[in-house]
């Protein structure tokens, strides 16, 4: 009788560490489709990243009806949710921003100072304390997102900088997530940040539009791939996303942590793949230190006991 509660912890573990893996695999597809449809498609990052909330919202709404009700749709912490959203919206949109101009391994390496951002704004906002290991990995990892900006910034300018300020945004999600917590489901969150991402992203076009900025251009899908596409979008961003959070109920966050940099792997994969792009010597170098910076933290909050279930990510 003992056997069966020793092997169903394992199998769960693996479950997770399985379903961890098959999203940092799918999720960056969808910034995959975001640079496909700016640069082959002609659609403005404003716009696609609109679609990547709408179809979001399209997508996961009928399984919260399903599972919760109409009453489902009126979560305990509305106003939170849809700031979760916005923080969302604008990550997404400067991420995509990024991706239209920059090579997609390069912005992945880059977002990936965040955990360093987020460590910063825990110990100046929460008070957290950060050992002088874990201010010196920030410190290096930061070298190392330099190292992969210095040849970006001379070949787009400001741009380059774009994926830095993503993080931010995301970093300043995962903040008020630790300070807020969670009183909804994780399926009623996507539904309500889709809304507010909606919202938002409906004000931040007609303003750039307005302005006459070419990167908020409203416009249709010109083909029935376009359409495919943004659909597609929308969805891989809902359930991945669904699937994250899954793992994270399955594993322990400090087991689960370090698979998120395998999207780095999948995104440069996919960069290669379809737009023939391929990291230099030099970014490779880079990526390798923001990497092993960020493991090294991982290893050092799990290390002191501080890492928790607020550090579940709603990958851009």
């Amino acid at each position: 009788m003992s056997t069966p509660s020793r092997i169903t912890p394992a199998t769960t573990v693996m479950q997770g560490l399985a379903i961890m893996l098959i999203a940092m695999i799918i999720l960056p597809c969808m910034d995959a489709i975001a640079k496909y449809m700016a640069v082959y498609q002609g659609m403005s990052p404003g716009q696609v990243t609109f679609y990547r909330f709408f179809f979001q919202l399209v997508s996961v709404l009928p399984l919260l009806l399903t599972t919760g009700g109409l009453r489902a749709l009126k979560p305990r912490r509305l106003w939170f949710n849809l700031l979760r959203g916005v923080l969302l919206a604008g990550a997404a949109l400067l991420f995509f921003v990024s991706v239209k101009y920059m090579p997609l391994a390069d912005v992945f390496a880059i977002y990936f100072v965040e955990p360093f951002i987020l460590t910063c704004l825990s110990a100046l906002i929460l008070r957290e304390k950060v050992g002088w290991r874990r201010w010196l990995a920030i410190v290096i990892g930061f070298g190392g997102a330099m190292i992969v900006i210095q040849p970006s910034f001379e070949l787009f300018g400001l741009t380059s900088l774009l994926p830095v300020f993503c993080a931010f945004l995301f970093a300043c999600y995962l903040l008020l997530n630790r300070i807020v917590g969670s009183a909804d489901t994780p399926l009623a969150m996507q539904t309500i940040a889709g809304i507010g991402g909606s919202l938002f992203m409906i004000v931040i076009i007609a303003v750039g539009h307005s302005a006459g900025a070419a990167d908020f251009v409203p416009s249709l899908p010109h083909s029935p791939l376009g359409w495919v596409l943004v659909i597609a979008l929308g969805t891989i961003s809902g359930y991945g996303h669904l699937l994250v959070v899954k793992a994270f109920q399955a594993a322990p966050v400090s087991l689960l942590a370090p698979f998120h940099y395998f999207e780095i792997i999948t995104g440069t994969a996919l960069g290669f793949l379809i737009f023939s792009e391929f990291p230099t010597a030099s970014k490779w170098l880079g990526i390798a230190i923001i990497v092993g910076s960020g493991l090294f933290m991982i290893w050092r909050e799990r290390q002191a006991g501080l890492l928790d279930n607020s550090l579940e990510s709603d990958a851009v």
